[in-house]
């Protein structure tokens, strides 16, 4: 059985090839039920994300969260996958699954943009400072010609951190002190808000806003006005109609109803739907995670040995 960390999946997922490879699942379709969530103890949950494909693969990632680790030195988050044989049920590899949440995260969004956001996208807003805000922004200026990598954070210093780290490798990145999104082509928001920090009032016309954070029905990173306006597009509408906040809320407060949603990636993929229609329209992606993402990452990486 392989055993793949972090540094190795990099090199096996590169973008342009993982991007691909969600396409190609999402044209496909596997079996992936919603993940389950438990609780352990008074504070920290299990979740576990199965997803298989009949006498092809099967995958489950495992999901630990546990907030009191801080106090320990220990990450927050502990995640791992397991790819095994349809068939025999042999382990193939077993995958660090932070690294592979991480870009299977980001190459969803780059794969929605590709279909929402306008081609001569130049200027990228960042909400948040962790490891996906880099893997977004990484992911995006890998497709898109971006001149501006702007990020911010409600802590200042992690901005800076983020995006000194963006620099160095040679990405356009600078610190922003304001989320206001006026002017930007692409938003993306990868944080844990509770109130909205994209506003719809504030966007200018022809903005593609990525929602990625709000994975819980009592999170929200955009308000309903920025929804209704847009042309929403969601990665499934089981996950995003049961657990994305900024949908649940919006849909609670009367903004719009189910039907509001545009398309999921799957249609747009198969092309039951189509992406923008105008270069001046806003649209929408709004992403909980789907555990086919994550299978189709697993196999590129573990058949990508096969091929070296």
């Amino acid at each position: 059985m392989q055993m793949i960390e972090a540094a190795e999946l990099r090199q096996r997922l590169p973008w342009p090839s993982l991007v691909a490879a969600l396409a190609a699942m999402f044209r496909r379709g596997c079996a992936a039920p919603l993940r389950h969530r438990h609780p352990v103890g008074a504070d920290n949950t299990l979740l576990l994300m199965p997803a298989w494909q009949d006498a092809c693969y099967t995958g489950v990632k495992i999901v630990h969260v546990a907030p009191g680790n801080a106090a320990h030195g220990l990450k927050a988050v502990h995640a791992a996958y397991l790819l095994s044989a349809a068939e025999t049920g042999v382990p193939l590899a077993l995958l660090e699954g932070g690294e592979l949440t991480d870009r299977r995260t980001a190459a969803a969004s780059l794969l929605a943009a590709q279909y929402l956001a306008r081609p001569d996208s130049r200027r990228l807003l960042v909400l948040g400072a962790g490891k996906v805000a880099a893997a977004l922004a990484e992911a995006h200026a890998s497709h898109f010609p971006l001149t501006e990598i702007a990020i911010w954070a409600r802590r200042p210093e992690q901005a800076a951190a983020l995006a000194a780290r963006l620099a160095a490798h040679g990405l356009p990145a600078r610190a922003a002190t304001s989320a206001d999104p006026a002017g930007y082509d692409i938003v993306s928001a990868a944080t844990l808000a509770q109130d909205p920090l994209v506003l719809g009032a504030q966007l200018s016309p022809g903005t593609h806003v990525d929602l990625v954070g709000a994975f819980r029905p009592t999170m929200r990173e955009a308000d309903a006005a920025l929804l209704a306006r847009a042309r929403l597009v969601v990665d499934t509408r089981p996950g995003c109609l049961a657990e994305a906040g900024d949908i649940v809320q919006a849909m609670a407060e009367g903004a719009f109803g189910p039907d509001h949603i545009a398309a999921d990636l799957a249609e747009l993929c198969r092309g039951e739907a189509p992406g923008r229609t105008d270069p001046a329209q806003v649209t929408a992606f709004k992403s909980v995670g789907w555990a086919g993402e994550d299978l189709a990452a697993a196999i590129l990486a573990y058949e990508a040995a096969g091929a070296a």
